[in-house]
């Protein structure tokens, strides 16, 4: 995925990268079609260009179409971009940046959830001792 020193994706870029990633691989039709607000079908070929200039997608020609693909696991991709995210917003800070989240007035947790974070909570703490 991009490096710390690229520039990061724009807002049509993170869109076009969600369609591929919950697709698995996808043409710049099928791309086109799912995108909210569209653009003309040659800025999404545009797009997608770049972004496989920038690493983040490859293709392969299927006939006269390219069928584009990530380069890059969505795992993966995540955890980049959260660690991105928690460097610039939150100085690093793992804390402070869930502390963020459960701040927000729209995480209504359930109890399921609740368990889950607290699960996941003390597997952190056995690793780190």
């Amino acid at each position: 995925m991009a490096r710390k020193d690229e520039p990061q994706l724009s807002r049509r870029e993170r869109q076009i990268m969600e369609i591929v990633y919950r697709k698995g691989s996808a043409t710049a039709a099928e791309v086109h079609a799912e995108m909210v607000d569209r653009p003309s079908y040659s800025a999404v070929r545009a797009l997608l260009r770049v972004l496989e200039e920038k690493g983040h997608l490859r293709h392969r020609q299927d006939g006269p179409r390219y069928v584009f693909s990530p380069t890059v696991p969505r795992d993966r991709a995540r955890r980049s971009a959260l660690q991105r995210v928690v460097g610039t917003f939150f100085a690093g800070s793992v804390s402070d940046a869930v502390a963020a989240l459960l701040d927000l007035e729209s995480a209504r947790l359930d109890d399921d959830e609740l368990e889950r974070l607290s699960t996941l909570v003390a597997e952190a703490q056995q690793k780190g001792k």
